[in-house]
């Protein structure tokens, strides 16, 4: 029992120490130009205001690449947990010739960086036409390694005669995937989803060289090039920072209770 209150304790300082940062860039962002430079730095703004917010919107057209972070991290969501689950599924519960060798070639791969992978993966966009296109930042994060790993994992706990019964019922395989599968698999499609979509809003590598335009830029790449133009500029980098991040972590707090639920269940199962 006299542990507790020390451990709790650890708890709040650690918890301190890791939102600090974040709780800084937000007052930060907040504050009149040039407020954050001053020594000591301020820990709140003096006067509050949102002017910075109103530059990145109104003069650097900030809401141009909130967009197209929005329609490439949902699209690469959506595609991944379609693709993914149905890639995951058929090694799971489906007999086919090489299927177990196949599966051990695509484990495998789990330990190849995924940087390896760029330069060819470049050079067959080009020649397919989709540089420069939503499409081309989309494609690397339509089907994964990891995600066919986690779904393949998770549906082998489906019983066997359960898919027996829907096939002897006159059940096509896809009705079987849509009706019977997915309802088992959702707790593992709610963590693979919330994992793409935080890595695909993220991304800061790929979109850089995918996209030359920078009318299809990114938050993360738009932002990196604010960082270069206005390196001078604290406020106004926070404020970027801060529409950056705020999106994901609002989809990662209300989604966290099922990412738990899939990451536990799906230890238990495998």
């Amino acid at each position: 029992m006299t542990r507790r209150p020390l451990v709790i304790l650890l708890l709040i300082a650690g918890a301190v120490f890791a939102l600090g940062p974040l709780l800084w860039m937000v007052s930060a962002s907040l504050m009149a130009a040039g407020d954050a430079s001053s020594t000591p730095p301020p820990i709140l703004p003096r006067t509050a205001t949102l002017e910075q917010y109103r530059v990145l919107i109104d003069r650097l057209a900030l809401g141009g690449y909130l967009f197209n972070s929005a329609v490439t991290a949902i699209s690469a969501t959506l595609l991944s947990l379609f693709i993914n689950s149905l890639a995951g599924y058929a090694f799971a519960k489906l007999r086919f010739a090489g299927r177990d060798r196949l599966f051990g070639g695509l484990a495998g791969l789990l330990v190849v960086p995924a940087q390896v992978g760029m330069l060819p993966l470049f050079l067959l966009l080009r020649e397919l036409g989709v540089i420069n296109t939503y499409l081309g930042v989309i494609i690397p994060w339509m089907a994964s390694v990891l995600g066919i790993f986690m779904v393949r994992q998770y549906a082998l706990s489906i019983p066997d005669d359960l898919l027996d019964a829907a096939r002897l019922d006159g059940a096509s395989e896809f009705r079987i995937y849509r009706s019977v599968v997915l309802p088992v698999i959702s707790p593992i499609l709610v963590t693979l989803a919330i994992y793409t979509f935080l890595g695909s809003w993220n991304d800061f590598l790929w979109p850089l060289i995918v996209l030359s335009d920078d009318r299809w830029y990114t938050l993360p790449v738009a932002l990196a090039g604010l960082s270069g133009e206005y390196v001078q500029d604290v406020e106004l980098m926070m404020a970027g920072a801060v529409v950056t991040v705020l999106p994901v972590l609002l989809v990662f707090l209300a989604l966290q209770r099922y990412y738990i639920q899939g990451i536990m269940q799906g230890s238990v199962k495998g």
